[in-house]
């Protein structure tokens, strides 16, 4: 089985910073009509000025990895700038390099050239092939290139190299690498193999005409080329480089590119993410933030081992003379300069085939029925006999596998071992061997109490040929459990038997405690039911069991309230709230005092029922204080 080893140069992870590299590109056409100028200039090979925006007799300089200027060739742009990152990937390291600026700044130029003038692209590819060929002469080492080509348009990947593919989803695996299932893989065994692929596949690239370019990109382009060396001497080890050529769709000005509908649409998709990855390269340089957001853009998903990652990067930002570029270009440049900032942490991934581990899972697989695996043997057994008393279950739960793999590695280190570590191999190998003759040992006595078992299983089944189970208790009778029923529904329903009635004063008192515990525990529910069921009557008679001098005192305090009380003093009475309390003085202002209690029915929202629940609640509410 293989393992997956993390593997660095000296033995310890090497940082790497974001080589920023600025290109300016020359006029056009002819200077600005008022003799302006260039609004940007160069100063030497790393430094250059753009003047001050805020003061125009001001400049503000910047210093970057590379300058190049209007003069700058493509050869010297690719030798200067992209030629030291591509040893990496032979080294089964990742690089990534990708031109950025505004729209009409020379990106594409820059990364794809012409004929005459090849860009970054293919002579990156052309190096590639250069470089494989000369460590194939030198090096036990056999070398697999391989090209896939993408677009990030309108927030959808597109597969390039297979126009009629749909909207690819991005993945990140175990290791976390990013991928995209379903992209097109394409092994080439030359550049004219790779121009021949790669030609087709830039036509199908969304392009369109604004009125600032011509052919302008209307989708972010990534082409991977991935090179993949696997050593031929034994362990046959497996190396694997990406190299990521970026070419990035401009930001736009959407007042001056004119653009509406569709290209409205997509300069919005391609604004936003560019937004994004300046966000992204915010958080990297803050060094405070929780979360770098990545995930928040298709285009930043993909440039996740490039800005922060393990690649070796190399940004080429491309930028315009012209002062009707100045904001585009100022943008660019401090983008750049925060971009500079970004440290990666490159490393190789390498694959190791393991002999040991690798034979002692083909004996594994040929001791199995088939090339089934020995979980799911083992899953099967245990549902094959779920009640666990098994003698065979139990069997496969003492022969462990891990027994069997140990022994076969520690025989094929003997083989590769020296003498003075021999001596202990071997009383590790002896030790193996008698725990495997104590497993079967124990094989044969559970197969013996297996038998036996089996026997007198069998003896009992001819002797007593009776069910297991027996049910010996007579069936339920219907007429019995009426009768029962009938019974118990008497001893209940019975009633009480009272001796004697007690005085309405003291059945006063009784009520007032039972007042004091609704206003306490605050349920009405807690009051204690009255006996010989009814409730129903001492509702509609309570008020004849009370006092006629309490009763008529308590109702003229209640009219008093109504009459006289303010809002604070209607909203103290029981089951008055505020919303009730104003329609009681709305109706006292338009009619006047209430003549009686009982006037209250003719306010809105108050019925019969609650007026009789109203004078119960207040009237016990007194007697209780």
């Amino acid at each position: 089985m293989a393992q997956r080893v993390a593997v660095s140069d000296g033995g310890n992870r090497k940082t790497s910073r974001v080589r920023v590299a600025v290109r300016l590109r020359p006029y056009m056409t002819k200077q600005d009509e008022k003799g302006e100028g260039p609004c940007v200039r160069g100063l030497d090979s790393q430094n250059l000025e753009i003047i001050n925006w805020r003061n125009a007799t001001e400049t503000v300089k910047y210093h970057f990895d590379v300058f190049h200027d209007a003069q700058t060739t493509q050869q010297e742009v690719f030798l200067s700038s992209v030629k030291p990152v591509l040893p990496h990937i032979l080294a089964g390291q990742n690089a990534s390099v990708f031109a950025y600026g505004p729209t009409g700044a020379g990106k594409t130029h820059t990364m794809l050239g012409s004929s005459e003038q090849p860009g970054v692209i293919p002579r990156a590819v052309r190096e590639v092939f250069k470089l494989v060929k000369a460590k194939g002469e030198d090096e036990g080492w056999d070398y697999s290139i391989g090209m896939s080509y993408l677009e990030i348009y309108n927030e959808k990947v597109l597969d390039l190299l297979s126009p009629g593919s749909q909207d690819l989803p991005i993945r990140e695996d175990k290791d976390k690498n990013i991928l995209i299932p379903g992209l097109t893989h394409t092994t080439i065994s030359s550049f004219s193999d790779f121009d021949r692929h790669f030609i087709p596949a830039s036509l199908n690239r969304t392009t369109a005409s604004t009125k600032l370019n011509q052919r302008s990109s209307r989708s972010h382009a990534i082409l991977l080329i991935k090179v993949v060396r696997t050593q031929r001497a034994f362990p046959h080890r497996q190396q694997t480089g990406k190299l990521y050529l970026v070419d990035l769709a401009g930001s736009e000005d959407n007042r001056r590119t004119g653009n509406q509908g569709i290209r409205l649409k997509e300069s919005g998709a391609i604004n936003l993410s560019l937004f994004t990855l300046s966000k992204v390269v915010d958080s990297l340089n803050s060094g405070t933030a929780v979360r770098v957001p990545y995930r928040d853009s298709k285009l930043t998903r993909l440039l996740q081992d490039s800005l922060g990652g393990s690649a070796h990067s190399v940004m080429i930002t491309n930028i315009a003379p012209e002062y009707k570029y100045y904001f585009d270009t100022f943008t660019a440049l401090n983008f750049a300069a925060k971009s500079k900032l970004i440290v990666n942490k490159p490393f190789t991934r390498e694959t190791v085939a393991g002999p040991a581990v690798k034979r002692a899972r083909e004996d594994q697989e040929a001791g199995g029925s088939g090339n089934e695996p020995q979980k799911k043997r083992q899953k099967e057994d245990k549902k094959a006999e779920p009640g666990g008393s098994s003698p065979s279950a139990h069997l496969h739960s003492l022969s462990e596998p891990s027994v069997m793999d140990r022994l076969v590695a520690l025989e094929k280190l003997m083989m590769s071992c020296q003498d003075k570590d021999r001596l202990g191999m071997l009383k590790d190998v002896a030790q193996s061997r008698k725990e495997i003759q104590e497993l079967k040992q124990r094989q044969r006595e559970f197969e013996s109490k297996a038998m036996l078992f089996s026997q007198m299983a069998g003896e009992k089944s001819s002797t007593n040929p009776e069910p297991s189970f027996k049910n010996n208790t007579a069936p339920l009778q219907r007429k019995q459990l009426t009768s029962t029923k009938a019974n118990k529904q008497q001893a209940v329903v019975q009633p009480l038997q009272v001796s004697q009635l007690q005085p309405l004063q003291q059945v006063a008192v009784v009520r007032k405690q039972s007042v004091c515990v609704k206003r306490k525990g605050g349920k009405l529910s807690e009051q204690v039911e009255p006996p010989d069921g009814k409730e129903n009557m001492m509702h509609h008679d309570w008020e004849s069991q009370l006092d006629m001098s309490v009763l008529e005192q308590s109702r003229k305090k209640i009219l008093q309230i109504l009459n006289t009380g303010s809002l604070k003093e209607l909203k103290g009475l029981q089951q008055i709230g505020d919303k009730k309390a104003k329609l009681i003085l709305g109706w006292r202002e338009i009619h006047g005092d209430f003549t009686k209690v009982e006037d209250l029915i003719q306010v809105e929202g108050m019925s019969e029922k609650r007026f009789s629940s109203f004078m119960k609640a207040n009237i016990l509410s007194a007697m209780g204080k």
